[in-house]
This record gives structure tokens, C-alpha cells and sequence, in this order.
């Protein structure tokens, strides 16, 4: 039975329950607090350690350390408690649109996200907002069947074609997503529930990107890590301001109550940045926000250094706009915890000047003699390593793991001057919104904006031998102070030369469509194997394969979760390995020839808005931090080690015929005593079942009991991720030997 939807515009101070939440663990509690502490005992005693002789160099690095420990306690004070969240199940009888909006994006893209938006479960309405204007999109929608809506202005961008569609929509609840954000086929049973409390506004899930190459990700398969500059934002950050009710809106991936919206006028405009507008207005309007911590949707980020750049500089203009325009600090409305979250947002890209002194600081140092602290050796050494000793545990602790310094000093390196430019938007007019580029084979001019890291990396390495070579010769330096300034010099070329070789090698891929990490059972030309490097347009085969050359057309079928698929595959490389001095063909890429539409629609039905890829893969985003290593913090649970791939397979009971073999893959690992197995079918628990490995070796044989399932969403249909325990019985003795054995056999 449904609610109904009635006039909800809250008192100016409504009663907000606060959601459960999931406090910061004791040890990590003491970590922080000791953090504090110190912190305030090394900035105060900082305070007597200037340099007469160079007053203006000391306080701008005064300044920029507290600044550093001014965000660190709002972070500290937005985290420390994160939200834990169980949605609600949707009531009947609401009535719901989708937008997408679009300007210039490419007609493919938008038509993969509408076909996974048109997917969803429960009854609703998708409509394609084109900003374009383009014919070639209306036809698009039509094709699909869903709804198309254009304008003859771009007034206002984004927002103001948001808005120009709410006088066409009847709906209670209107469901957002970026052009290139696919929905997954649960969302809106996901998210609709949320919203029985009248005084919700919107809800916000994640914001994950399916391209696992892109500027942003660190993807490693190896050792299992497919993390993101944006892991942190969405897996920590955005729980914490969750528990405040100040997590904010993000323009995609979202459901935002109509009613809401029309009480503030629709959607915010006068800024390039609609999604933090709209969400502070809403808070002051005394609204409740809802952050649904479950990734529901994939989209494509950036895959190149310029438009991950312009998109970082739009962002920083955007909440510089907002801080200008509304105030935040006093904005009336807003509760104390709000105005901190949203000010810890704005803040966040003045890091940029922090960073722009402490990577030229060095050079000065160095080259002009100017010490900005006036105390040398130990007792520096006591208080500078105590405090960013602390401040490097306290950072990984309140991350849970998703911060990962390293990485995060790389992309800090990466955005410095982004962030520092973008903040320029308090004082001038407002940046003009522009499109991120998405595609992968996108042109971009990496080498200029490169120039600020090139010139970190060169200005520190030439300050390091001149500094050396100034000392020995007039002394203009304290040894001690030349030595840590030459070590300071050294760490910000080397941060400087890792994000310059990473841009490069991002640079480099030449692909215009994203090649999935999934792997499928198929068969190519009549032989079983593994396709992986899936795409629309073509995919990688593993398997014993007889003479095939560059050129060929060979059938293939596709193990889908609704069934097969049928394709002609033409060869365009081929992959050879060595073994035993004789050389194999180990794998071929192909392209699909001739793939008619319906038949590229189920692919991408099965591609798009889908997490197949982490969860085939066990990929995570957290690391362990250290007081998970010293064993004072419980451990996630820690995917295996090495590389798990994956061989193709029949799987049948003992009393089944061989016409109902059901094709799968099963995993090369051997996890005490189990194999993972991924097939498309669910299986009998009752039964034994044999399992007919196909492998270069040849064909393998083992029996196993299935054992624990997950479940894994596709928009196609589900596929089923099982724990298969080996059976080493009297009546099997042949099959299996020790572990590795069986391991070599089945990876073979």
C-alpha cells in the first residue's frame, strides 16, 4: 500500500532523526586525540620559532601548517561518526521520472545509460533532456521508447534544463543521472524507500566509474586494488556528512523529491555547480538529506589529465561560487554541524596555495639561504617528527583505509594549481559550465597542463646541487636546516616525477571504447575458453585454438545470463607465449563483425550498470591501515593473494545428460579446499557436481559440493558466484592429488 505524498515543506527547525552510525574505533580514537594534542603543542610552540631575518617566508608557513590543522580537525569532527544505512523497501503507487540530461555527449553513451535507466525495477518514466537539440538524439529515444525533451536556450546549463522539464512532469520523485551514469536494475528499490520520511529531500548514492583506466583510478588486478582519487569522498566522507545531514546532492545518482524542489524554485542556478546549490538550499530550507552508502550506478570518468583537471577547476568555481553567493558560515538555516561540513567542502580546494608553498619552499630555501625557523636539530627534530608522524596516522586512521597517502600525495600533486586557480572564483565572475570529456580516445594536450609539476620537479632538483654547493662554499645555510630542505626538495621531485610518468602512461591508451574486466564463457570457432577485455565492439579469447591468423571470421557464442549469443568474430591480434620451446597462440582480440543492434544492446545491457567487474574480480578500494596491521583494529575480510584466473568449464550432476552441461568458469585458486565457480544458472545443493576444466593441458576433471552464493546483478539477469568445496573421497582418488597439483591443473 503506498503513502501519500502531501504538502511537505518542514517547520524552519523540523526534528531530524539522526541515522544509525558506526563511530570511530577506540585505538583510532587515541591516535586522534594524541594528534590534537600534539598538534596544539607544535603549532604553539612553532610560534617562538620564527626566523627574524626572514618574518614574511615564517608566517606563510605558519600559515599554511595551520591551515593544514585547521582542515584536519574538520575532517576529523565530519568523520569521526559514519552513517550506516539499511533501505527501506519502496512503497507502491509512486510515480517516478528519470532525467538525463544531455548537451554534447556522445548518442551512445547516452543511449546505454537511457536502456539501463529504462531497465529499472519498478514502474517509472525515463526522459532524455537534450540541451543539444539534435535530431539524431530524438530518433535515439524513440527507438527506445522513452521520452524526449529538448529547448531552443541553453540558459542556466545543466539546471536550467533540469528545470525547463519539471513543468512537463507529473511525478512525486525525480531520479537524476549524468549522461553517462547507468543505472543498476535495483536502484530505485534502493533508494524510493527513503522517502516515507516526508521531510527527505533527496538521496544520494555513489558515484562509481566502470572505466578502471581512467586519470582517476589505480587499478591493479594482481593484488586485487581498483581504488579511486574520489574512493575517499564517497566511502567515508559523505557517511560522515550524512550523520550531520549535510551530505549534499551530486548531480547524478541521486532521487530528489518534487515537492522539495519547488519549494526552493527547482534546481539552483547562478552557479556552474547546481548539485552543492541545490543540497545547501534544501538544508536551509530545513530538509532532511539521505546518503544510501550501496553503489548503484556507473558512469565514465575522465580518462585523460585535461578533463579530470577542468573538472577539479569547475567543482573548486563552483563551491567558491556557492561560499559567495550564500555565505555558508552565517546562512541562515543551516545548523552549526551543516555550515562546518559545507565549509570543510569549500576549504578543501584552498589546499591548492598550501600545497603551492610546500612544493616551492624548499627551492627558496635552498637557493636564497632564507630559513623560515630559527631552532635546528633535535629539538626541531622532536617536535617536526612527532606532529607529521601523527598527523600521517591520524589521516589513514579516520580514513578507514580509503586514503592511502601515497596515492593521495600524487593526485594532490596532480591538482595543486587546478585547485589553487579554481578558488580565484570568490573574486571573478563565474566560470562558464562546461561538458567533461569522457571519451576514451579523446584528444587532450597533457604536456601544459603538466607545467606545474614540471616545474616542481625541475626547480627542486636544480635548488638540490645549487643548495649543496652554495653551503660548502659561503655556509648560507645551517647544515642541518640544508640537509632537511634537501630531503624536502627530494620527496616533492619525486612526487612530481611519479604523477608526470602516470599522465604520460594514461596519455598513451588510444582505445575509444573501455574494455571490461569481466570474464564470460565462450566459444570461438567451436572451442571452450575464457573471452575477457569485454566491450560492445569486440573482446579477447583464451583457448586451445588451432592455426588462426590476423583476418579471420570465426563464429563465437557468448555464455550470457539470459542465454547465448551467437557473433562472427574477426581477429585482429594475436598473442603468443612459449612453453616447452614451442610457441602457442595464447589468446587472440577480435572485433564483433557485423553485430546487429539487438544483439549489441544485450551486451550492453550486461556491460552497463552492472558491478560485475569488482565483485568477479574481488577488487577493493580500502588498504589496511596501520593499527590493522599492529592487529588493534579488526581486519576486512582480505581477498587472496596473486592473480585469479579464470578457466572455462561444464558443470553437470552426477545424473545429468552431457546435453545439459552448463557453461562456466572456474577460478585457478585453491582457497582451503574451495574453488570459485561463476555460472549463470543456480545449482542444485544437494547434488555432487562435475566439473569438466578446459585447459591447454587438456580436460580436467573435479567434483565438488556447492557451498556458500553471491549473487551478482546484471541487466541482463544475475549471474552466481559460488564456493565450490572439493571433494577428495575413496571414490574420486584419481582426480586429486595434493593442492597445487589440482591449482596447476585447472590453471594449465
Amino acid at each position: 500500500m503506498g503513502f501519500a505524498f502531501v504538502m511537505c515543506v518542514p517547520p524552519h527547525k523540523p526534528h531530524v532523526v539522526k541515522p544509525e552510525y558506526r563511530s570511530l574505533h577506540r585505538a583510532r580514537q587515541g591516535i586522534v586525540l594524541l594528534f590534537l594534542a600534539v598538534g596544539v603543542w607544535y603549532l604553539n610552540w612553532r610560534l617562538g620559532s620564527f626566523n627574524d631575518k626572514h618574518p614574511v617566508f615564517s608566517w606563510l608557513l605558519y600559515a599554511a601548517e595551520v591551515f593544514g590543522f585547521t582542515t584536519a580537525i574538520l575532517n576529523i569532527f565530519m568523520t569521526w561518526r559514519l552513517s550506516v544505512r539499511t533501505a527501506p523497501p519502496p512503497a507502491g503507487g509512486l510515480k517516478v521520472d528519470v532525467f538525463i540530461p544531455t548537451y554534447n555527449e556522445d548518442i551512445e553513451m547516452v543511449r546505454r545509460t537511457a536502456l539501463a535507466a529504462r531497465a529499472m525495477d519498478y514502474p517509472h518514466e525515463t526522459w532524455i533532456l537534450d540541451d543539444g537539440n539534435r535530431e539524431a538524439m530524438r530518433k535515439m529515444a524513440q527507438s527506445l521508447g522513452v521520452r524526449y525533451l529538448s529547448r531552443t536556450n541553453n540558459e542556466h546549463a545543466k539546471a536550467g534544463n533540469l528545470n525547463h522539464a519539471l513543468p512537463h512532469s507529473t511525478a512525486d520523485l525525480i531520479a537524476t543521472f549524468d549522461a553517462d551514469h547507468a543505472p543498476r536494475q535495483d536502484f530505485l528499490l534502493k533508494t524510493l524507500g527513503y522517502f516515507a520520511d516526508p521531510v527527505v529531500a533527496f538521496v544520494q548514492t555513489p558515484q562509481d566509474f566502470y572505466n578502471l583506466d581512467s586519470y582517476q583510478n589505480r587499478t591493479d588486478r594482481g593484488s586485487r586494488v581498483a581504488w579511486s582519487e574520489q574512493s575517499l569522498f564517497f566511502r567515508v566522507i559523505q557517511r560522515g556528512k550524512d550523520y550531520w545531514n549535510a551530505a549534499f546532492y551530486c548531480g547524478s545518482c541521486a532521487v530528489i523529491r518534487r515537492q522539495s524542489l519547488d519549494s526552493i524554485g527547482g534546481f539552483a542556478t547562478g552557479t556552474v555547480t547546481e548539485d552543492i546549490h541545490t543540497s545547501l538550499l534544501l538544508h536551509k530550507k530545513g530538509y532532511q538529506s539521505v546518503y544510501h552508502d550501496e553503489a548503484l550506478a556507473y558512469g565514465v570518468a575522465p580518462a585523460k589529465v585535461e578533463p579530470f583537471l577542468k573538472q577539479r577547476v569547475r567543482w573548486g568555481a563552483g563551491a567558491m561560487n556557492v561560499w559567495r553567493k550564500e555565505g555558508i558560515l552565517f546562512a541562515r538555516g543551516l545548523t552549526l554541524p551543516q555550515r562546518l561540513n559545507y565549509m570543510a567542502t569549500v576549504l578543501a580546494y584552498f589546499d591548492g596555495w598550501q600545497k603551492v608553498f610546500f612544493y616551492f619552499a624548499p627551492v627558496y630555501v635552498l637557493m636564497a639561504g632564507a630559513m623560515p625557523i630559527s631552532v635546528g636539530g633535535w629539538v626541531f627534530l622532536l617536535h617536526f617528527v612527532s606532529y607529521y608522524l601523527l598527523n600521517f596516522l591520524a589521516f589513514e586512521e579516520i580514513s578507514r583505509g580509503y586514503g592511502r597517502s601515497l596515492l593521495i600525495e600524487q593526485y594532490n600533486m596532480a591538482r595543486f594549481a587546478s585547485f589553487a586557480w579554481s578558488t580565484l572564483g570568490v573574486f571573478k565572475m563565474r566560470k562558464r559550465f562546461g561538458v567533461t570529456a569522457k571519451r576514451q580516445g579523446a584528444r587532450t594536450h597533457s604536456l601544459g597542463f603538466l607545467l606545474p609539476q614540471l616545474a616542481v620537479a625541475s626547480l627542486n632538483t636544480l635548488a638540490i646541487p645549487v643548495g649543496i654547493m652554495l653551503f660548502y662554499f659561503n655556509g648560507h645555510l645551517p647544515q642541518d636546516g640544508m640537509w632537511a630542505n634537501v630531503i624536502w626538495a627530494t620527496i616533492n621531485t619525486s612526487l612530481a616525477v611519479m604523477v608526470v610518468r602516470f599522465t604520460i602512461g594514461r596519455g598513451i591508451n588510444r582505445r575509444n571504447e573501455y574494455r571490461f574486466a569481466m570474464p564470460l564463457a565462450a566459444r570461438l570457432d567451436g572451442v571452450l575458453g575464457t573471452a575477457d577485455d569485454l566491450s560492445p565492439g569486440g573482446l579477447s579469447f583464451y583457448g586451445l585454438l588451432g592455426p588462426v591468423k590476423v583476418g579471420d571470421r570465426l563464429p563465437a557464442t557468448l555464455y550470457m545470463p539470459d542465454g547465448i549469443l551467437d557473433v562472427q568474430l574477426e581477429i585482429r591480434t594475436l598473442v603468443h607465449a612459449e612453453k616447452d620451446d614451442q610457441t602457442y597462440i595464447r589468446s587472440v582480440g577480435g572485433i564483433f563483425h557485423a553485430l546487429p543492434q539487438p544483439a549489441t544492446q544485450r551486451i550492453e545491457q550486461f556491460l552497463y550498470g552492472s558491478d560485475a567487474q569488482w565483485r568477479v574480480n574481488q577488487y577493493r578500494e580500502d588498504s589496511l591501515t596501520p593499527l590493522q596491521r599492529l592487529g588493534l583494529v579488526d581486519k576486512p575480510d582480505a581477498p587472496p593473494k596473486g592473480v585469479n584466473h579464470w578457466a572455462s568449464c561444464e558443470v553437470s550432476t552426477d545424473t545429468a545428460n552431457a546435453a545439459d552441461c552448463l557453461a562456466g568458469l572456474v577460478g585457478t585458486q585453491i582457497e582451503n579446499g574451495e574453488i570459485r565457480l561463476l555460472v549463470h544458472q543456480q545449482l542444485d545443493p544437494c547434488c555432487n557436481h562435475i566439473i569438466q576444466v578446459h585447459s591447454r593441458a587438456g580436460l580436467r576433471t573435479l567434483h565438488a559440493t556447492a557451498g556458500s552464493c553471491e549473487t551478482i546483478l546484471t541487466g541482463l539477469g544475475a549471474l552466481y558466484l559460488y564456493r565450490m568445496s572439493l571433494l577428495t573421497t575413496p571414490a574420486v582418488p584419481a582426480v586429486f592429488g595434493d593442492v597445487p597439483v589440482i591449482q596447476a591443473a585447472i590453471a594449465a
